[in-house]
């Protein structure tokens, strides 16, 4: 069974219905490690409804959360914002109403396009809402029973004067540097290091501490199963603390856990947008068909890193899923976003032909005509991918991968041009590209020459480089007739 489906039949036995959460922080760029949790949790939702139950998603935005530091890709000035809820800082583009916002934003819209419906709730606005006033007056009365089951599952002592909250400061807007001194039924009364005092509202006069605020929100939302990092799931970590407060606390059960592991950046580490290690996801699903997007998750089992390469590893991905497409591969199933008709054409052929015709898709097309395709099976197809095509060979592929086609002519040794003019007779129109790629071996050592010098004179004369797209291909995609021209120009 896929690791989807051995999820849900599992939560199947727990209840039919159930309330998936998600949640990410908008410190910055939300990027492909934290697609991570969003796609791993709908094809959890998928594999529930295929099982006969009912799922729904909710992705809650941690907007409340406070700006840790000034993140490098931030300007000086932001430095005067750290300890301020994101929701209050200014965007630093100065395009959206709020700093949490402008990368919520492109967030929400790559969620649409890669079919993954959500019920988008802000943290600040759950809390000016008052929905967190019953856990806050809870954790508040409780605070010494929470104190001891914190100390009991990490081991870390609290002081006695500790509070599980933390309340925005009126004078200065940060909310970490302020402590609680008291409350009523009415108010919550602080102190902060700006020397300021006062007291706040239960409704968007602050937060709970992270590992309240998750628990209070299980139960808020009714949360049956949550995906999130394996920080948390660590012995003693957040989910360790989160089900004994969920059960002795807050009397509600602890979600079902889908713990994951991080997406690594080839070269990088694990994907952070503090340290500016990232693929945002905006950016990425403009280089990539929605439906690969999700297979490089799910293809891959939650507690497994992903070691994840954009260039020639993300083609070889792209391979497998070409592969298994027409197989009913269950992580195919999972990751299509809707009905898509696939044709036989691989994206590697359309990377190289789509720069034969400088990404025109009528010529595309032709050309992939004479490579033995029907227009009427592959049109709809190639129309579709070949603009992905363009964009990820702009982005992140290998230099090698990229070519131009070349004129005039080419400085070539006589044993290179001996080769090159007994090639260009033998080559025919009829010839199919394995033929036309083995003529190459054949006139070769009918020549005299070594293979690879054969070859690298061939790429000299099409592309002005030693290597190049497999020839035979290649030129059949030109078309033999203009190879055998430009072969005749060249020398």
């Amino acid at each position: 069974m896929h690791w989807a489906d051995v999820i849900a039949s599992e939560l199947i036995e727990i209840s039919s219905s159930h309330r998936i959460a998600t949640g990410i922080s908008p410190s910055g760029h939300i990027h492909l490690g934290n697609l991570r949790e969003m796609v791993t949790a709908d094809a959890v939702r998928r594999a529930l409804i295929d099982a006969g139950g009912k799922a729904e998603m909710i992705y809650i935005a941690d907007d409340l959360d406070p700006l840790r530091r000034r993140y490098p890709f931030l300007p000086e000035k932001y430095s005067e914002y750290v300890g301020m809820p994101l929701c209050n800082i200014p965007d630093p583009s100065g395009c959206h109403e709020s700093y949490s916002e402008h990368f919520l934003q492109p967030f929400l819209e790559s969620l649409e396009i890669l079919g993954i419906p959500v019920e988008v709730r802000r943290a600040s606005e759950m809390y000016r809402q008052g929905l967190y006033e019953p856990a806050i007056k809870l954790s508040l009365r409780e605070k010494d029973k929470i104190a001891q089951i914190i100390r009991e599952v990490t081991g870390r002592e609290l002081e006695d004067d500790w509070y599980p909250f933390m309340p925005l400061c009126e004078k200065c807007g940060r909310i970490n540097t302020t402590t609680v001194t008291g409350f009523d039924d009415h108010w919550i009364y602080y102190s902060c290091k700006c020397g300021n005092a006062g007291r706040v509202s239960y409704r968007g006069g602050g937060k709970l501490s992270w590992r309240l605020d998750w628990v209070a929100r299980w139960r808020i939302l009714q949360i049956t199963c949550e995906p999130f990092g394996k920080d948390h799931a660590a012995a003693g970590g957040s989910y360790d603390t989160g089900k004994r407060l969920a059960r002795e606390v807050f009397d509600y059960p602890p979600p079902y856990p889908v713990p994951y592991e991080w997406i690594h950046l080839k070269g990088k580490g694990a994907m952070k947008s503090s340290k500016g290690i990232v693929i945002p996801v905006r950016e990425f699903i403009e280089a990539i068909p929605p439906e690969i997007v999700r297979y490089i998750i799910i293809r891959v089992k939650p507690e497994k890193h992903i070691d994840f390469d954009p260039g020639f590893g993300l083609l070889e991905i792209i391979d497998e899923f070409e592969e298994k497409i027409f197989e009913r591969d269950r992580s195919v199933q999972l990751s299509l976003v809707k009905e898509v008709k696939y044709s036989e054409v691989p994206f590697r052929h359309l990377i190289v032909v789509g720069q034969i015709a400088n990404w025109d898709t009528e010529r595309t097309l032709e050309i992939l005509e004479r490579n033995g395709y029907k227009r009427n099976e592959i049109a709809e197809d190639v129309e579709r991918r070949l603009k992905y095509c363009k964009v990820w060979l702009e982005k992140y592929a290998p230099e090698t991968l990229k070519f131009k086609i070349i004129s005039g002519k080419v400085e070539l040794g006589d044993e290179e041009k001996k080769f090159v003019e007994r090639y260009s007779e033998k080559l025919n129109d009829n010839m199919s590209a394995e033929e036309i790629h083995t003529l190459v071996y054949e006139v070769a050592k009918e020549v005299g020459i070594d293979a690879n010098k054969a070859f690298k004179a061939i790429y000299r004369i099409l592309v002005g480089k030693e290597q190049g797209p497999r020839v035979g291909y290649f030129i059949k995609s030109l078309g033999v007739d203009w190879v055998k021209k430009r072969f005749h120009e060249a020398y």
